[in-house]
């Protein structure tokens, strides 16, 4: 009994000074131990980023379009009021408002060209300011105060919600988060190729649908994001526009 004893101490005493714990973890079977938590938590960083980069995307779409609503709504109101003008003045302003809800629509049409759509802007800002030249001047001929708050408010709105518009198609989330939305699932897909590669046989599906459903996410985020740079597309939100261009004639 006395002799089992001490050989078993002996072989313990043998495997602590091989390493101990340290020989264990160079094992095929220690040197997994705990990967598998690391990899999940990795994985659900993943998720939660696209989650949360798709939500935002998909929630200043919404916002983009919301705008486009709301400035044809201004159009069309300032467009009414110019009836409270001298019928005199009135050709000359239905004329530029004309001009300029063409403007407008030109301006995102030109898009992703962002040179010929800044020079687009630059027409519009021209027109803004004949526009309330010649609206202060028929305000002032007429002498009605009910009349020039009514004419000249729409007008302020009507020109203001054209840096909205600006402003919301340049908002976007910084680089770094695209980065790492980038790092992160290329991270994730080389941790998922390291796993598969201990098998004797791969699986293609899988493979191939990993890369393609993280790949085609990623590319999702990015089209909703920038919306007039791609396959999806705001144009069809112009649509309100362009109707009430229509009406214009």
């Amino acid at each position: 009994m006395l002799q089992h004893f001490f050989l078993a101490c002996s072989s313990s005493w043998k495997w602590a000074g091989a390493g101990g714990c340290g020989a264990w973890r160079k094992t095929p079977r220690g040197a997994r131990h705990g990967i598998g938590a690391a990899n999940g938590a990795l994985f659900g960083l993943l998720g939660l980023l696209v989650a949360f980069t798709f939500s935002g995307a998909a929630s200043r779409f919404d916002t983009r379009r919301q705008l486009v609503v709301e400035e044809a709504n201004d159009i069309g109101t300032a467009w009414l009021r110019l009836d409270l003008l001298p019928p005199i003045d009135q050709p000359a302003m239905r004329s530029l408002f004309r001009r300029y809800l063409d403007s407008r629509l030109e301006t995102y049409r030109r898009l992703p060209d962002i040179e010929a759509a800044e020079a687009e802007l630059v027409e519009t800002a021209k027109l803004q300011a004949q526009i309330w030249q010649q609206a202060v001047a028929a305000c002032e001929a007429k002498h009605d105060t009910p009349t020039t708050s009514l004419v000249l408010t729409s007008l302020n709105t009507m020109f203001d919600i054209v840096n909205t518009r600006i402003e919301g198609a340049r908002l976007h989330p910084p680089l770094v988060i695209f980065a790492l939305l980038f790092g992160l699932g290329l991270g994730c897909s080389f941790l998922a190729g390291y796993d598969m590669a201990g098998s004797r046989t791969r699986s293609w599906t899988h493979i191939l649908g990993f890369a393609g459903v993280i790949a085609l996410s990623v590319y999702v985020i990015l089209e909703i994001e920038y919306p007039r740079f791609g396959f999806i597309r705001e144009d069809t939100s112009d649509r309100v526009l362009v109707e009430l261009r229509k009406s214009m004639e």
